[in-house]
């Protein structure tokens, strides 16, 4: 990284004018006081700020022109904490944990003021200690990516590497996620790899380590109780039950979605509560029947990204889902309204799609409920047409759940007697 990443024209000239480095730990003199380190920038911000990062861990930007005097302060150190080697205790139960590029422990890199992922065992036990008397954990980093920019092949690489370690000597394995697309990874887990002989937990952080209110370690210490005591299977999202710190949630891979954009209890069990709580070092089983029907592990590790997912609203044009059709389009789930509901100028199109063999289920935009068809006329309307009730399964989930299953069949039965049927706990009853 450069010494002066982010930063050009005058605010690089008032750094060299000052001779401050990125990463510097300083003190402004401005409206009022200021100390911290500090911060690259983005390489397309104006020159006329800086970046700070406070002891709180939050960045604000300060305006060069009022800022009357800048000082590097003397007394920090800016040294690399050495990590230890970990010495595995024999005792412990063993942990794999994959990382992806979601931070779910993180530290302040002193050279350059940034936060940086923990990416190896002994940077988390530096990071987060308490965890060395509850597992052993060894990591892999598949890649880093923002959780926008992981997609379906990402989701392949995931499930292949899991897939390797089906006859191993872990108890569990996590999987180190961004929080903004993690359901649609732990659902595609849950299908692709259900009946795997091992829990699976997805870990995610709302907030990064470096602030006060941080979620990173708790969840991470959660997720690693939750898999070493809970004697279970089936692939969860191990996150903050609320904005208190006792109680860390484990939600089913596929009955849960993020219902909140910044909160650390964001995200939710959709129909239900969570599967597990973990409280006290306890865990606490919700669960009163094991949906995970799949008992012998028989991986089916195929995709097909020509699915849509069409969010139903008033005026939308029918143009748009003929497009989608006449692209190729194997499989569409539509976001209906209400019990299962869609406008009756969509039924010309939807006849196209019956009649060409594409699979098309409804669910609903209502966040909790069932799917009835049957109750009003145009619902029975959409069921001649072709459509399929899907219960109460989550959009996002049956989009996931039919791409799968096309990318393991192109038979229109198969497609769905296997949308209809439980396989990772995707319907509730």
């Amino acid at each position: 990284m450069s010494e002066y990443t982010g930063y050009n024209g005058n605010s690089l000239l008032f750094l060299k004018t000052n001779k401050i480095l990125v990463g510097d730990s300083v003190k402004i003199l401005a409206d009022i006081t200021y100390s911290g380190i500090v911060m690259p920038r983005y390489e397309h911000n104006d020159d006329k700020h800086i970046v700070l990062k406070l002891k709180s861990g939050y960045n604000i930007g300060l305006e060069i022109e009022k800022i009357e005097k800048i000082e590097k302060n003397p007394h920090v150190e800016k040294n690399i904490q050495q990590n230890k080697e970990i010495e595995k205790n024999e005792d412990l139960p063993n942990i794999l944990l994959l990382s992806t590029g979601g931070t779910i422990a993180s530290k302040i890199d002193y050279r350059t003021g940034a936060v940086t992922p923990v990416l190896t065992a002994e940077e988390l036990n530096s990071s987060v200690p308490e965890l060395a008397k509850i597992a052993n954990i060894d990591t892999k980093v598949l890649f880093s990516e923002y959780s926008e920019n992981i997609m379906p092949e990402h989701w392949l690489k995931i499930a292949e590497t899991i897939k390797e370690y089906s006859e191993s000597n872990y108890s569990g394995i996590i999987i180190a996620h961004g929080t903004d697309t993690m359901h649609y990874t732990s659902s595609y887990l849950s299908f692709s790899l259900a009946g795997f002989t091992i829990p699976i937990v997805l870990v995610g952080s709302q907030r990064s380590s470096d602030r006060a209110s941080s979620d990173a370690a708790l969840n991470l210490m959660g997720a690693i109780k939750f898999l070493t005591k809970s004697k279970t299977k089936g692939v969860y999202i191990a996150m903050h039950q609320d904005e208190n710190d006792e109680t860390i949630a484990c939600h089913i891979g596929t009955r849960v979605r993020k219902n909140h954009t910044s909160k650390r209890g964001a995200f939710q069990t959709i129909g239900n509560d969570p599967a597990f709580l973990v409280l006290n070092n306890e865990i606490h089983k919700n669960m009163k029947t094991d949906f995970f029907t799949i008992d012998k592990f028989n991986p089916k590790i195929k995709i097909n990204e020509k699915v849509a997912l069409v969010k139903y609203h008033p005026g939308y044009n029918p143009d748009l889902l003929k497009n989608i059709i006449d692209s190729g389009c194997k499989a569409i789930i539509f976001e209906g309204t209400g019990l299962g509901h869609i406008g009756k100028n969509m039924y010309p199109v939807i006849k196209i799609a019956n009649e060409k063999g594409i699979f098309m289920g409804m669910t609903s935009q209502c966040i909790d409920g069932r799917v009835r068809m049957t109750v009003y006329e145009s619902g029975r309307d959409l069921l001649n047409l072709g459509i399929i009730p899907l219960e109460n399964m989550i959009p996002e989930i049956a989009l996931v759940k039919a791409m799968w299953i096309t990318g393991n069949t192109e038979k229109y039965n198969e497609i769905k007697e296997n949308m209809l049927n439980q396989i990772a706990s995707e319907f509730t009853t």
